[in-house]
């Protein structure tokens, strides 16, 4: 169908065809898949003494169960909405076949209360990833639903213990339940903070490890609206990797910003000593607390972290800068403010943000313009600039892209998924359009993205 985007398609004559040849099937017609995911309402405990109600999970039993899989080996998840509202599932940071993103009407339809999808993809990149909703998204991540993803390289770099570490907040009361889950004045600023900081969903967590060995630590930042600054403090411990990507040379876990969206994997060389005190410090604005605490715990294994094999780097393309395209892409209010379109996947009523001026409608099935249309195999600089007083965690989904340099700071050489743009802060960002559909692009500040601050490139195969 020479022409058409995937989105085209969806809302075409072919669409239903299109949309199920692509993974979906009808409730009690699954196939059977690697792993289960069943999106599901429950109450769990998260404050000491008392029952958290109506939370969201994708479980029934608890926190999102942590996804393994294998670099470059194809799997396949089968999600099931025992919701009473549609979703759909995006894989955080994995650049796989644009049908199986998990954007509703961008790449597939919501799944619908009751109802089942089947995805199924190869992952090409190793390391720390996330999942979550796309879909009446702020209710649903702020409720529970988020969990790690792991893509385990294919040498294996040495560690005794793989640890992953879901960082997140919940806005409780004093009485352990909900309050408001985001303010009006905070969504055209910040955020709304979260009141309660968790690790796996456990206030202040204190994880035994065997003393002397060597731990992946692998913290991922899933929160809605968060930005902090990490550290481990009282062991010898080096970032290996940021947003599932290698570091060219470990670097020690201080001072490790991370905003929504972002990963780091650390190399903890635990204590010999059970009486070490050994924790993980998130630094705030004005205040820092303790988020989870890894205690020694027997003989210690003597291990030293020059032992490690050096991560490999992921397959991602190096942009030819001599040859690049630059698209400016202005992060900034809304011009107009209108409320976005009503939508099965809720709106919160306001729209404060845009991109390029245009402000995101909300998710509605229909034809939509792209931010930007890009060529297969081209490369290309974005040039991302800040116009507000925020701070913006710019997501690009199915595509990896390097740091080139900013306005305000000197910017390591990173390869991400997520790029942290600071309040009025030019940045420039390098890839190769070698992914093709239509890729979300939006600020991951949750409050942001349901109030405009979002969009979508289209790579044309």
């Amino acid at each position: 169908m020479p022409g058409l985007s995937r989105r085209e398609v969806l809302f075409g004559t072919a669409g239903v065809m299109s949309a199920f040849a692509a993974g979906g099937f009808a409730a009690g017609q699954a196939q059977a898949s690697d792993h289960a995911l069943i999106m599901s309402h429950l109450d769990h405990g998260i404050v000491p003494g008392t029952l958290t109600k109506d939370m969201m999970s994708f479980s029934p039993d608890g926190p999102p169960p942590v996804l393994r899989f294998k670099q470059g080996e194809r799997t396949s998840i089968g999600v099931t909405n025992h919701l009473d509202e549609a979703s759909v599932v995006h894989w955080h940071g994995l650049r796989i076949a644009n049908a199986m993103d998990g954007v509703p009407y961008l790449t597939q339809y919501p799944i619908e209360a009751g109802q089942s999808f089947r995805y199924e993809f190869t992952p090409p990149d190793a390391g720390t990833f996330w999942y979550h909703p796309h879909c009446n998204t702020l209710e649903q991540m702020a409720r529970g639903m988020t969990g790690v993803m792991i893509v385990e390289e294919a040498e294996d770099p040495g560690f005794d213990h793989d640890l992953p570490l879901n960082i997140r907040d919940f806005r409780l009361g004093g009485d352990g339940q909900f309050i408001k889950l985001f303010k009006a004045r905070n969504a055209a600023r910040g955020g709304t903070l979260g009141t309660v900081s968790t690790v796996n969903w456990h206030v202040d967590p204190v994880f035994e490890l065997q003393a002397g060995s060597l731990v992946r630590l692998r913290l991922a930042v899933t929160d809605v609206t968060r930005v902090g600054a990490y550290e481990i403090a009282g062991a010898d411990a080096r970032v290996i990797a940021i947003d599932s990507n290698p570091l060219p040379m470990p670097l020690p876990a201080r001072d490790v910003v991370l905003s929504p969206g972002q990963r780091a994997d650390i190399a903890l060389r635990v204590p010999d000593r059970e009486e070490d005190d050994v924790s993980l410090i998130l630094k705030r604005k004005f205040d820092q607390n303790v988020l989870a605490r890894f205690a020694p715990r027997g003989a210690s294994a003597r291990r030293d972290l020059s032992e490690l094999t050096p991560l490999a780097p992921n397959p991602v393309p190096k942009a030819d800068l001599s040859n690049a395209e630059v698209i400016e892409f202005v992060f900034g209010w809304s011009p107009e403010g209108d409320a976005p379109q009503a939508s099965i996947c809720g709106t919160l009523g306001y729209t404060f943000w845009s991109i390029n001026r245009t402000a995101w409608p909300g998710d509605v099935p229909g034809p939509l313009d792209p931010l930007a249309r890009l060529k297969l195999g081209k490369s290309y600089v974005l040039r991302l600039r800040n116009e507000s007083p925020n701070d913006h965690p710019i997501h690009l989904h199915g595509v990896s892209f390097q740091l080139l340099r900013s306005n305000k700071r000197k910017l390591p050489p990173l390869v991400t998924d997520t790029a942290l743009l600071m309040s009025e802060e030019t940045m420039d960002v390098a890839l190769v359009a070698d992914n093709p559909g239509d890729w979300a692009f939006h600020c991951h500040v949750i409050e942001h993205q349901k109030t405009g601050l979002a969009g979508f490139l289209r790579i044309d195969d």
